[in-house]
């Protein structure tokens, strides 16, 4: 069975089966809509249903609460066409059409216990385009994925930086940590998401990222400076401890280099010689922030401090719904 979705305001049209999820529908037919973990977990793909029948799916419940559901609301990620729908979504937009390619392992360096940079050669007839903050899908053996965002700016052609953070019992990252090697050979798909700065706005911005969350925040830094943007920005890197600020010398470089960019990294459980911010990193923005209302956020990294972030931001420091972006990371063992 197969229903016709619209998206409004626009009139974007699309297909769904009624096997797949409407985020999945929309995804394969070019059409990227705001989301995150797919997995009913960090509520960017939040939508209010104006038309027709929707089984919402398997979600969390943090994420899509009675109130939501009262509302009229469902997640895309996890919910399935029952007739033919329309639904409110504002930011819907017919992006870069995705890729499927391989790649070359070109080098791993470890940036910390946990974490290995990974950088992938692309083929040399193969052209790429992605936008800054997006990311792909590495494509296992047995089709299952592992989505990665891309740490370095679209202006870098032919490589692609990924910031792997290690997941105890992980299939993917126990194989980047204990046996890939240069030269390995991988498949991935993309790019995929929404996660990246709309250019057309000359609001302030304030960057938020927590642990690997850095790496769409670092690309969506280094392409502003391969294009001469200026606007404020400010990045907000929470971490656990010191070791885990895995490239601190870089987002340091760009404030000291750059009098429109600020650095300030926030660790969660300190030692006793660290002088800088401590706590959690949504609470250091609202501290310097009490009013958002002529910014925008971008938010990377898990759920919980995207979801915070989100609720609190809005709530308390006047930041419009519409001026909140995200990319939550859940992880697979």
């Amino acid at each position: 069975m197969r229903y016709q979705i619209t998206l409004q305001p626009g009139a974007i049209q699309y297909i769904a089966e009624a096997d797949e999820t409407l985020l999945d529908a929309a995804l394969r037919q070019g059409i990227q809509l705001p989301h995150g973990c797919k997995n009913g977990a960090c509520c960017a793909c939040k939508t209010r249903l104006l038309h027709g029948e929707a089984d919402r799916g398997v979600y969390q419940p943090h994420a899509l609460s009675r109130y939501d559901i009262e509302e009229g609301k469902l997640l895309l990620c996890t919910a399935y066409a029952k007739s033919d729908l329309t639904l409110e979504n504002r930011q819907a937009t017919r992006e870069i059409p995705l890729k499927l390619l391989p790649a070359r392992v070109e080098a791993l360096r470890r940036a910390a216990p946990d974490v290995i940079i990974l950088s992938l050669r692309l083929p040399a007839s193969e052209r790429f385009t992605f936008r800054a903050g997006q990311y792909i899908d590495i494509l296992l053996p047995d089709g299952q994925r592992r989505s990665y965002s891309i740490a370095n700016a679209p202006e870098e052609e032919g490589t692609l930086e990924l910031h792997i953070r290690r997941v105890p019992g992980g299939r993917f990252t126990g194989q980047v940590f204990e046996t890939m090697k240069v030269k390995d050979i991988l498949r991935f798909e993309g790019p995929q998401g929404d996660f990246f700065l709309r250019e057309e706005s000359d609001k302030p911005v304030i960057l938020i990222a927590s642990g690997t969350g850095f790496a769409p925040i670092k690309a969506i830094v280094e392409h502003t400076l391969a294009q001469h943007i200026v606007r404020p920005l400010r990045i907000y890197w929470g971490c656990r401890a010191r070791a885990d600020l895995y490239l601190p010398d870089l987002p340091a470089a760009w404030d000291a280099e750059h009098a429109h960019i600020r650095f300030i990294p926030v660790l969660s459980a300190a030692d006793a010689d660290w002088r800088g911010r401590t706590g959690f990193v949504h609470q250091a923005v609202m501290a310097d922030y009490p009013d958002l209302s002529q910014h925008e956020v971008y938010a990377c990294g898990n759920p919980a401090m995207v979801d915070s972030a989100r609720k609190e931001l809005v709530a308390q420091c006047h930041l419009p719904e519409t001026a909140f972006f995200a990319d939550a990371f859940t992880f697979n063992a």
